[in-house]
């Protein structure tokens, strides 16, 4: 049932954060308030979450997070290994910088980020989620999956874009992220952010690092440079 599956994506939401909010919850997971309280107190009821006082934030019980049945013990690891990198990219190239997990067959998962020390920076919430071919990172993961005409045409139509494209324009934005060996958005999914992303090889599922500005900010020479790092940055061997 649906509701089943929301409440155990809430559950592996706050697996892999700390104690969050219901308006954190629920924006991250696209849950309607009503329904987001609903299946919190369901789980509350349950003992699987506790809700934390005062700020009423809420976090797995002890017991689920002890077990680890929530986590896959492979991303979790690559998680970790990632994490110091991730810093060092955001400093270095003044961006924020994401890991983006595929979740499921229509959503992906921010799982870590980092943000520069720059006044003006883009904010990366954990946790968030966006559909699957979203962003420069759907392009990506489109282009690494050799995804073929049907199934990007469904995934395109997913998406809430914020400047208007086409499907033709999508699908050769993806074929050239197929060549470059990063994707681009430029300001179509969010306006006013440029987005590149790069998959993590060898990964299942799907991993892909992000490295996002603002939109005119950088000279195409410089965002070029910018995605030739992230791909090193994919490819970099954390241990």
């Amino acid at each position: 049932m649906r509701s089943v599956s929301q409440a155990f994506a809430i559950m592996r939401l706050l697996a892999d954060s700390d104690a969050l909010t219901l308006s954190d919850i629920g924006r991250s997971l696209e849950l309607s308030p009503s329904s987001c309280f609903n299946l919190l107190g369901t789980l509350l009821a349950e003992g699987a979450i506790v809700r934390e006082a005062p700020g009423k934030r809420y976090r797995l019980a002890d017991a689920w997070r002890r077990s680890g049945l929530l986590r896959d013990g492979d991303a979790r690891r690559l998680v970790d290994r990632m994490a110091p990198l991730l810093t060092r990219f955001a400093q270095k190239h003044e961006a924020t910088v994401g890991l983006w997990q595929a979740a499921s067959r229509d959503r992906m998962q921010l799982v870590a980020h980092a943000e520069s020390n720059a006044v003006l920076r883009i904010h990366l919430a954990r946790g968030q989620r966006q559909p699957l071919g979203g962003g420069a990172v759907g392009r990506a993961m489109a282009a690494a999956q050799a995804t073929g005409s049907e199934e990007l045409a469904r995934r395109f139509v997913a998406v809430r874009w914020q400047k208007a494209m086409s499907l033709g324009t999508y699908a050769d934005q993806v074929e050239g992220a197929l060549r470059a060996g990063y994707a681009i958005d430029d300001g179509y999914t969010h306006i006013g952010i440029c987005t590149l992303a790069a998959v993590v090889p060898q990964q299942r599922p799907e991993f892909c690092v992000s490295a996002s500005v603002f939109a005119g900010a950088r000279p195409a020479a410089d965002l070029a440079t910018l995605g030739k790092a992230l791909i090193a940055l994919a490819n970099a061997d954390p241990a």
